[in-house]
C-alpha cells in the first residue's frame, strides 16, 4: 500500500450491481423513495425504466409495495437512507418480508458516521443491529465498491431477505474484481500470528494500515473481511483466533449489536477469547467531515493499533 488508493463510494458499485442484476433477470424491479441519484438507482431506472418504481418519501409504502411484488414472482431492490430504511420502517420489513422470508432486498444507503455534515439524525449507527435480529435475514456490509457491485448481484439471486449496507463518501478500493465473493464465507485479506482484526464495510482499510505500521514493531495481525454479518462465517473465524488468540472487531456502527456482538457470541459459545471492540460507542454521531468523525469517535487507525495491542497485552 505504497501508493494512494483510488476512492469510489460503495453505493457505486450498488448501482452497478443493480444494472448487471436487470441484465440477467427480468424479475428484477427497483423501488425508491425519491432518492434514485443518491442511492445511485437512477442507472437502473436509465436502463430499465419499466422496471422502476417511484413511491416518494414513503419509506413504509417502500417496503409494502415490494413485498406484493415478490409476493408475485419479482425480485424487488428497495432504497433509501439507512436511517430511514430499516430505520423508519422496520416494523413493515419485520412482518412483511422476514416474517415471510420474501426475496426483498434492503439497500441503506448514507450508512455510518461517513455522512459527515448531515449530522447524527442522518448518521445510521444501529442498522446493522437492526437487521441481524430479525429471524430470516441476511445482513450483508461491502468494504470497497467493487465488492458492493458483487455484493449487490449476489443478493439479487440468493434465497429470502437480505439488507445491504451503503456509503456515501468516496473510498478506498483495496479488494480485486477476480477475488470471489460468496454470501457467508469470509475473506483473510493478511495471515497473521499475533492477534485477528475482523472487520466490514470501508472501515476495513484503516486496519490494513494498522497492520501495516504495527509490522515495523514486529506485530503480525491477521485481518478478515467479514463482509456477511449474518449469517457469520463461524469456521473461519475460529480458525483463526484459536491460532491467534484474540480479536479485535473493527466497525462504522454501534459496537452494541454490529459484527462485534456478533463475533462475541460465536466466541463466547465456542472459543472464549480477549476481544477489543473499534465502533461507535452508545452515543449518536455529530456533524464534521467523514474523516474527522472517525477520528473523533475513536475509530482511526492509531484506536486499531492501541486496540491490538491491548489484546495481545490480555492473551498474555
Amino acid at each position: 500500500m505504497n501508493k494512494e488508493p483510488e476512492k469510489i463510494p460503495t453505493r457505486d458499485g450498488f448501482g452497478k450491481g443493480l444494472v448487471d442484476a436487470g441484465e440477467k433477470d427480468e424479475r428484477i424491479v427497483v423501488l425508491c423513495a425519491d432518492l434514485a441519484e443518491s442511492t445511485r438507482c437512477h442507472w437502473f431506472k436509465e436502463k430499465f425504466p419499466a422496471r422502476y418504481i417511484e413511491l416518494g418519501v414513503a419509506e413504509q409504502n417502500l417496503i409494502t409495495v415490494a413485498s406484493g411484488l415478490a409476493n408475485y414472482g419479482k425480485i424487488p431492490f428497495v432504497s433509501s437512507y439507512a436511517v430511514f430504511n430499516p430505520g423508519r420502517n422496520n416494523e413493515q420489513i419485520r412482518t412483511l418480508v422476514s416474517l415471510s422470508k420474501l426475496p426483498v432486498k434492503i439497500a441503506g444507503g448514507h450508512a455510518g458516521v461517513s455522512v459527515g455534515p448531515d449530522g447524527a439524525t442522518h448518521q445510521a449507527l444501529e442498522d446493522i443491529a437492526l437487521m441481524r435480529v430479525q429471524p430470516n435475514m441476511t445482513v450483508l456490509v461491502p468494504c470497497d465498491a467493487i465488492e458492493a457491485r458483487k455484493a449487490t448481484l449476489a443478493a439479487a439471486f440468493y434465497n429470502g431477505p437480505v439488507y445491504i449496507r451503503l456509503g456515501r463518501e468516496k473510498t478506498a478500493i483495496f479488494t480485486a474484481e477476480e477475488m470471489p465473493f460468496e454470501i457467508g464465507k469470509a475473506i483473510v485479506l493478511k495471515e497473521g500470528k499475533d492477534a485477528t482484526v475482523i472487520g466490514c464495510g470501508p472501515l476495513l482499510y484503516n486496519a490494513l494500515l494498522a497492520a501495516e505500521e504495527l509490522s515495523k514493531d514486529g506485530i503480525d495481525i491477521e485481518i478478515i473481511n467479514c463482509h456477511t454479518i449474518k449469517p457469520l462465517d463461524a469456521e473461519t473465524i475460529l480458525n483463526s483466533v484459536k491460532k491467534t488468540g484474540g480479536v479485535v472487531s473493527v466497525e462504522e456502527h454501534q459496537i452494541m449489536g454490529g459484527i462485534g456482538s456478533a463475533i462475541a457470541e460465536i466466541l463466547a459459545q465456542n472459543f472464549p477469547t480477549p476481544q477489543e471492540f473499534i465502533g461507535v460507542r452508545d452515543r449518536f454521531g455529530e456533524s464534521g467531515e467523514a474523516n474527522e468523525l472517525i477520528e473523533a469517535l475513536g475509530m482511526g487507525v492509531k484506536d486499531i493499533k492501541a486496540a491490538v495491542i491491548k489484546v495481545i497485552k490480555r492473551k498474555k
